[in-house]
């Protein structure tokens, strides 16, 4: 039995008031947001089982049969975001972030590679990860002194990073666990490339004049190999468990892909492997799964929505959607892009991840490095100090569509 129609306000279907209710839960009371999501994910179902049902039927039936549907994304997504917890701790305490800003220069220039790094940091580690170890390496190098404008270039530089990465952002992340290549967001980097440059030369300027470069000459600091080798071992594994997935192989692997979160599994075996090696920081998971619910739950709070009712994807929507991940966050509106589908998804990627930059609770790297540095969580010093993420947004957005066009999938 299929679903009724939705139930519509003016020309808006409930289920979307009530999406836009909890997003807007979560902007605004931030000390809440996983009650607030998680009572959003109640809300919604009772909505649709006792009034309009889903796609896949009506009544509680039919949202078992839905759950049925998105659980292994889910669980791949789970295994995921607390494998690359683990990861990024490994990668910090290779005590590589430590050794980085030796090869500053001690102006601007060096402020701005530092940006550069964060860039290069988010392409393998996750967004939020290359956040926080940009603002600990700016800790010291500024005296705990940062611009309100540097830190949100640091954000922009993680999210930037991050958006033509499949394990550089949870939003591209869901895009390789829906299926999406690799290379169908590759090409998100044309536009981040412009936007690291546009944003990240103003806030070095800015930081320089706030609070110049003093660099640690401390040279005893030795890289722990080991952990670096673990990180890249996890990577590997992810990278082929979505190869196998994809390529399909035979029936068998195939319908395993369909019923088996294969991708999580993949990084946990490389977790177990590596433990002979070094012990993970086991202390980051109560946080790390926290996080991860909270995520999980918006994303399920989109895949209930009637997609059939949002209008077509087209580069004009999605340089839209860009702006509203400013205020939302960019995860369930990513999660509602890919169940309507149609978009270039590397435009998407760049529009969702990087467009959360220009306030601060927009992505979830923005609100990780302003539990850093508190006093950046006021939404008009952001916008005043990050004048420049905008800019940059809007520029590296134009050039990417004059260079590589939109090409829809």
């Amino acid at each position: 039995m299929l679903a009724v129609s939705p139930i519509m306000i003016g020309t808006i279907p409930v289920d979307f008031i009530l999406f836009a209710l909890v997003l807007l839960g979560v902007a605004f009371f931030h000390r809440h947001t996983l009650t607030i999501a998680m009572a959003g994910v109640v809300v919604i179902a009772l909505y649709k089982i006792i009034f309009t049902g889903f796609s896949s039927g009506v009544g509680m039936m039919g949202f078992i049969n839905h759950l049925s549907h998105e659980w292994v994304v889910m669980s791949n997504l789970l295994g995921l975001l607390l494998g690359f917890a683990l990861l990024s701790r490994h990668f910090e305490k290779s005590h590589v972030p430590l050794i980085l800003p030796r090869f500053l220069p001690d102006d601007w220039r060096g402020a701005f590679l530092l940006l550069v790094m964060v860039f290069v940091l988010s392409a393998f580690l996750d967004n939020i990860a290359a956040a926080l170890i940009g603002g600990a390496m700016a800790h010291q190098l500024f005296r705990a002194k940062l611009h309100v404008g540097y830190l949100a270039g640091i954000v922009a530089a993680a999210n930037a990073g991050g958006a033509g990465s499949v394990v550089g952002d949870t939003t591209t992340t869901m895009l390789w666990i829906s299926g999406v290549r690799p290379l169908e967001v590759f090409h998100a980097y044309v536009a981040s490339a412009v936007a690291l440059f546009v944003c990240g030369i103003p806030a070095a300027i800015q930081q320089q004049r706030y609070s110049p470069m003093i660099k640690n000459t401390e040279t005893r600091t030795h890289i722990d190999w080991a952990r670096i080798g673990i990180v890249m071992m996890m990577l590997l594994f992810a990278i082929l468990a979505n190869l196998f997935v994809n390529l399909k192989i035979s029936a068998a692997v195939t319908s395993a892909a369909e019923h088996f979160p294969l991708l999580g599994l993949a990084v946990w075996l490389a977790i177990l492997i590596s433990l002979p090696l070094r012990r993970p920081d086991w202390k980051v998971m109560p946080d790390a799964f926290k996080g991860a619910v909270f995520l999980l739950s918006l994303v399920l709070c989109a895949s209930m929505m009637p997609v059939e009712q949002l209008p077509p994807a087209s580069w004009q929507s999605t340089l839209g959607l860009g702006f509203v991940s400013a205020v939302f966050d960019n995860i369930p509106l990513t999660a509602l892009a890919i169940k309507q589908g149609g978009y270039d998804w590397g435009v998407l990627a760049y529009a969702a991840g990087f467009g959360g930059s220009m306030v601060w609770f927009g992505s979830s790297a923005g609100v990780a490095l302003v539990s850093m540095f508190p006093e950046a969580k006021s939404v008009s010093s952001w916008l005043k100090g990050g004048w420049h993420v905008p800019l940059a947004y809007v520029l590296g957005f134009v050039v990417m569509l004059g260079v590589m066009g939109w090409q829809p999938r």
